[in-house]
């Protein structure tokens, strides 16, 4: 049985990844992670809180990129004690992954980075849970040397996260025949289904996105077959320092969750 943290995952049903895009205060983390906590506890699912220190890929100079990795790490693990919850974050550099092992319990790549050897080995290093994002730039077989490297730096519990391809300007595609496709490669994978409506750059200087549907997209994958499903959520989509397009309100989260769960019972019970 993997285990995330304190987490021992149950094969029988996908794990849930939810959390805003942005560390956006130490206050909101907080409200969010005690939010979805009760949510989780209502619904019975298996839950990893995420949060981001530092969105360092945003469009445009000016905006928000976050907390940092020791303000933004400190404020994860104190979440992830108090609520006895393990949590995820995006790491950037080998240095990050470091400092970042000492309080998440599951290290994101971001979808840009996947192939970054150096950054793959320090994860695998630490010791802790790894999550890369399969690139926009990827064709599924194309993970293949991804799990090779993990398999080579004796990463124990890897997963790969399936977040759309780049489909012409300013937009994604998901097809789900990746996520057979990537399984059957041995590996264990998430479907990202906020980043997967994403369009970027399509607002100019910010990214655009169809956050209507994300719980549409992750009802496919779930009835398909995936082993997580990560999902950004906030308080007021509208007001977020990032991605505020393509997150789902939080009011809506338990009802999406709650649809899910019976597409997977029905698809695989």
């Amino acid at each position: 049985m993997n285990q995330i943290g304190n987490l021992k995952i149950d094969p029988s049903a996908p794990f849930f990844i939810l959390g805003p895009c942005a560390l956006e205060s130490e206050e909101f983390a907080w409200e969010m992670a005690r939010t979805l906590k009760k949510i989780s506890e209502r619904t019975g699912i298996q839950f990893i809180f995420k949060a981001s220190y530092d969105k360092a890929n945003r469009t445009s100079v000016g905006s928000f990129r976050g907390l940092g990795v020791k303000e933004g790490c400190r404020i994860l693990g104190e979440i992830g004690k108090e609520l006895g919850l393990p949590v995820t974050t995006d790491i950037h550099t080998p240095a990050e992954a470091e400092i970042a092992a000492e309080t998440v319990d599951l290290l994101q790549i971001p979808a840009f980075l996947c192939r970054q050897t150096d950054l793959l080995e320090a994860c695998a290093k630490t010791g802790r849970s790894v999550n890369v994002k399969k690139g926009q730039f990827l064709a599924p077989w194309d993970v293949k040397p991804i799990l090779e490297k993990m398999n080579a730096f004796n990463c124990e519990n890897y997963y790969l996260t399936e977040r759309g391809t780049t489909f012409g300007y300013n937009n994604l595609v998901t097809d789900m025949r990746a996520l057979y496709w990537m399984r059957e490669l041995g590996a264990k994978v998430i479907f990202d289904a906020t980043h997967s409506v994403q369009r970027p750059g399509g607002l100019g200087g910010t990214t655009g996105g169809d956050g209507i549907l994300a719980p549409v997209l992750a009802r496919a994958a779930v009835a398909t077959g995936v082993d997580g499903v990560f999902m950004e959520t906030h308080l007021n989509p509208e007001k977020a320092f990032s991605d505020g397009p393509n997150q789902i309100p939080i009011e809506q989260i338990e009802g999406v969750i709650t649809k899910l769960l019976a597409v997977h019972h029905a698809a695989h019970g």
